[in-house]
């Protein structure tokens, strides 16, 4: 019997409790290992949504959308009604990190701004960057699209990690290094390197975001996704997480879904849910509450 890879996640959460050192953090008492790696196959469309617990899918979606769409203003978020990013957009916190000039919800040259107008001098959330700094998407996007040599390139890497700008961020970027790679002129892959990683919350947000940015650009450039590849350095669990994860880990997993994208559109930031189309349904057991930490 095939092991589902889901399973990978689960014996993350039992490493973590068995051999993991308790850490006092910025934001609360941890236990953590250092250095853990996942792969997940995104073949036939399979899209890898722990089903162990239920994932808020959609709003990953509309977050993921809003890093490609460069934006780095919370209130695009809550206008969606997702508040994931609420805790770092207060007026409080932004002036714990010093950033008092910024409006409350602008969070700095986070993610999006990397990803789009790399190092393009930070003015404010509501600036216009158009033809500013390096637009590391658009870049990949070009290259995968070109069959005689940009595929091939080993040089296809999505960075948001800055240190020019980390002190302009509400919060340093956790998901900070992407690479793709592309097998037989047809098969795109994504690697994952995130230095961070809060088990409980982040980590199944993080799977699921990167496989469907996996599976929108395969069906932009032409290309079919293969697998997504997941490494962590700080995989972490929160002390307030651990008995719900000690719960998580006596229920069994479903299969994953099957999507396809149906549409390709001209902009990459034009992807929308009802891309989506559902092969095989998202099916979970509960819902698992866990506080957020900012």
């Amino acid at each position: 019997m095939v092991e589902h890879e889901e399973s990978q996640y689960l014996q993350l959460i039992k490493d973590i409790l068995d051999k993991g050192e308790f850490e006092d953090t910025r934001n609360g008492l941890t236990q953590s290992v250092f250095g853990y790696s996942m792969r997940f196959s995104l073949k036939d469309g399979i899209i890898p949504i722990l089903t162990t617990k239920k994932v808020a899918w959609k709003t990953c979606f509309h977050e993921l959308m809003w890093f490609i769409s460069g934006s780095t203003n919370n209130t695009d978020l809550t206008k969606k009604n997702i508040h994931i990013w609420d805790g770092n957009s207060t007026r409080e916190f932004l002036d714990k990190q010093g950033l008092v000039n910024n409006t409350e919800n602008d969070l700095g040259p986070v993610y999006g701004h990397q990803w789009r107008h790399f190092n393009a001098p930070y003015i404010n959330c509501n600036t216009d960057y158009s033809g500013k700094g390096i637009d590391q998407l658009a870049n990949i996007i070009s290259d995968l699209k070109n069959a005689t040599t940009g595929q091939c390139s080993r040089r296809l890497v999505l960075s948001a990690w800055n240190p020019c700008q980390l002190n302009e961020m509400a919060l340093p970027p956790c998901h900070l290094l992407a690479q793709f790679n592309v097998r037989n002129k047809k098969y795109l892959s994504c690697a994952l390197y995130q230095r961070s990683g809060d088990v409980g919350l982040g980590v199944p947000f993080n799977i699921t975001s990167y496989s469907f940015l996996t599976h929108i650009l395969a069906k932009h450039c032409g290309l079919i996704a293969e697998d997504f590849v997941y490494f962590l350095g700080n995989a972490h669990i929160y002390s307030e997480h651990i008995d719900v994860l000690r719960e998580q880990l006596t229920r069994e997993p479903l299969p994953f879904p099957n999507i396809r994208i149906k549409n390709i559109h001209e902009h990459i930031e034009d992807y929308e849910i009802s891309d989506i189309e559902w092969i095989t349904p998202y099916q979970s057991l509960d819902t698992m509450k866990m506080k957020m930490k900012a």
